[in-house]
């Protein structure tokens, strides 16, 4: 069994294949799109129970966004990647319910946390219009989606599992689908705050970094479940595994016949490293220092994206 320690089904379809020395994996289908020299969509399913099992992540359709210089761009690279990231939402949208069905929108994460605060700083930013529907229809354009949202914070802060509190809200008002956003852990440092997950799979909030919650998906909630999720962490020890490979391929660039250096990268080192970064029941969890502005970027991205979508 690999231990991932990523929520991206992109990465873990890489790890896999790299591990296995593999060019296709079994039930696992993928394209890649190049929309400019900044933005590049991945389109991963995983078809059937063989794919499942290599990758660790449910039979579904996973698409994976890639943005370069986040941490610099300007309005314009906002704007348009909120776009890439309207149309690939409108897919999976489409895949399960149609245009005039109820949209629940779930902001996961605590405020007060900044790489966890992306969920409910996008639930700030949403145009929900349920409420106006059912009180001021008149001055509502017709065909318009009724669109709720909610920030049900954590377990720490309020005692109660989240799928709990969305089972309640579920009940009671029937959306016909729920968009969940949350951060995510990625196994690489490029892809803090530059990576948009799509799935329709559902979430494991937490799984990411090793403190699993109850999975919020169709199987626990009775309805479709999309997945927005963002990379905000990553473990002390795929920041150093990640830095060792970058040393080796400097010396490699020296001495390129060196076997030992050769055998060194092409294993994966994340368990070697981890195991001497652990000091005693502490295992690190790292963000960039920049994360406030990388967060406020995706905040807006996000927000857009799913505000023309739904």
């Amino acid at each position: 069994m690999y231990n991932f320690r990523t929520d991206l089904a992109l990465e873990r379809r890489d790890i896999y294949k790299k591990v296995n020395k593999l060019q296709e994996i079994d039930g696992v289908e993928s394209t890649e799109e190049d929309i400019n020299e900044n933005i590049k969509v991945t389109r991963v399913k995983i078809a059937n129970e063989n794919g499942e099992k290599a990758l660790g992540k449910a039979i579904g359709n996973y698409v994976t966004i890639d943005v370069k210089k986040l941490k610099i761009a300007g309005e314009d690279e906002i704007q348009k990647t909120s776009e890439v990231l309207t149309s690939e939402l409108q897919k999976m949208i489409d895949l399960h319910t149609d245009k005039q069905g109820e949209i629940l929108i779930v902001g996961l994460g605590n405020i007060y946390v900044t790489p966890d605060a992306l969920g409910p700083k996008v639930i700030n930013e949403i145009d929900v219009t349920r409420h106006v529907i059912k009180y001021l229809p008149q001055y509502v354009e017709e065909g318009t989606r009724p669109v709720s949202a909610i920030s049900p914070g954590v377990l720490g802060t309020t005692g109660i599992e989240t799928v709990e509190i969305l089972k309640g809200i579920v009940d009671n008002i029937k959306p016909k689908l729920l968009i969940v956003i949350d951060a995510l852990a990625s196994r690489s440092i490029d892809r803090i705050s530059s990576t948009i997950q799509i799935s329709d799979t559902g979430i494991v909030p937490g799984a990411g970094v090793g403190n699993t919650r109850q999975e919020i998906s169709q199987n626990s909630l009775g309805v479709p479940v999309v997945a927005i999720g963002i990379p905000t962490v990553v473990e002390l020890a795929t920041l150093v595994s990640d830095g060792i490979d970058i040393f080796i391929d400097r010396l490699q660039e020296k001495a390129e016949s060196n076997e030992y250096l050769n055998k060194l990268q092409q294993n994966d080192k994340y368990e070697e490293v981890k195991e001497a970064l652990n000091v005693g029941d502490y295992n690190m969890i790292v963000t960039p220092k920049e994360i406030d502005d990388l967060i406020e970027n995706m905040k807006d991205i996000v927000a857009r994206g799913i505000n023309f979508a739904v």
